[in-house]
């Protein structure tokens, strides 16, 4: 049983293709948890190599650990990992909870992190996506290396609250990725409160967004997604030059500017909806006055960093 303090009840879901390097670390830190979640959904989508092995090896000493095996040849889009998600979300609907959870299979955390958010969602009854920063093996830290903000919850480890969960409609399935995004920015929009708590933090052992490509084609891929979720062309232009300060320097600046300008010149249909574009600019726009206010007038702003 989870949540004995605070009553809420937690389930968990990790998609989860070709981790046999990553999974061993995230299966010894879920159950090592304090607070264990009521039940855990692995979905192993179609892996290679022994990850299905890896979990299934837990499963007779935890019991709340499901493995939910996908075996077809699938599109290897980010929407497949909401598919896979999706798949572990029908499994989890045979329980009660409050509070469901996607996990990443590249990461890790201490033994309180999910009594900690736990917490965090007893206390807030608005509360509606919660999570921590994450620091990587490179040295890069949310904290001082994004300028999201504490509002955004990254997609690396995201609790909701079931009600918001269902109310934003889940995870878009959208191929060229963003879905963690979305997700947050739609609960906000919907009234949620969302919130990345800076008390804990957990490791992604993986560099971001290089999971299938080069730093320089993953900074190419956030550009073309900048555009086509909806960033506004100032703030695109102070996150491009914000990357020019930091590896690989200028050319990483540049490369995310060709794509967000290439995505522009494609004209093609955005996956998010004029309502959420214009909500997502007006709190670009905020944020940026928040910035110049800490850096050039009195009070303080979000946080350190630039616009990641």
């Amino acid at each position: 049983m989870n949540g004995p303090e605070n009553g809420l009840v937690c389930v968990l879901i990790t998609p989860a293709r070709n981790e046999s390097a990553n999974i061993d670390r995230l299966l010894a830190a879920v159950t090592a948890q304090t607070v264990p979640p009521r039940r855990w959904i692995i979905v192993d989508d179609g892996s290679t190599d022994d990850t299905a092995e890896r979990v299934r090896a837990y499963l007779p000493r935890f019991p709340w650990i499901e493995l939910v095996s996908r075996r077809e040849d699938r599109d290897r889009s980010f929407a497949a990992k909401v598919d896979g998600f999706n798949a572990g979300y029908e499994r989890a609907k045979r329980h009660a909870f409050d509070i469901v959870g996607n996990l990443d299979a590249d990461v890790s955390f201490e033994a309180d992190y999910l009594e900690f958010l736990l917490g965090r969602f007893a206390a807030d009854p608005s509360l509606g996506v919660a999570g921590t920063p994450f620091v990587e093996d490179s040295g890069y830290n949310t904290i001082t290396d994004s300028f999201e903000g504490e509002r955004h919850v990254a997609g690396g480890c995201q609790l909701f609250r079931r009600r918001c969960f269902e109310e934003i409609g889940g995870y878009v399935a959208n191929p060229k990725g963003g879905i963690d995004w979305i997700a947050v920015t739609s609960a906000r929009m919907k009234g949620w409160t969302t919130r990345s708590f800076r008390e804990r933090s957990f490791h992604h052992h993986r560099s971001l967004g290089t999971g299938e490509g080069s730093p320089l084609a993953a900074l190419f891929d956030y550009g073309r997604k900048d555009f086509y979720l909806g960033n506004h062309p100032l703030w695109e232009m102070l996150r491009v030059l914000y990357r020019m300060g930091r590896r690989p320097y200028l050319l990483g600046g540049l490369v995310l500017l060709t794509g967000y300008v290439r995505q522009a010149l494609l004209r093609e249909d955005r996956p998010v909806s004029p309502e959420l574009i214009r909500f997502h600019r007006k709190e670009e726009m905020q944020k940026l006055k928040e910035i110049f206010k800490a850096r050039f007038g009195r009070g303080r702003g979000p946080g350190k960093g630039g616009p990641e």
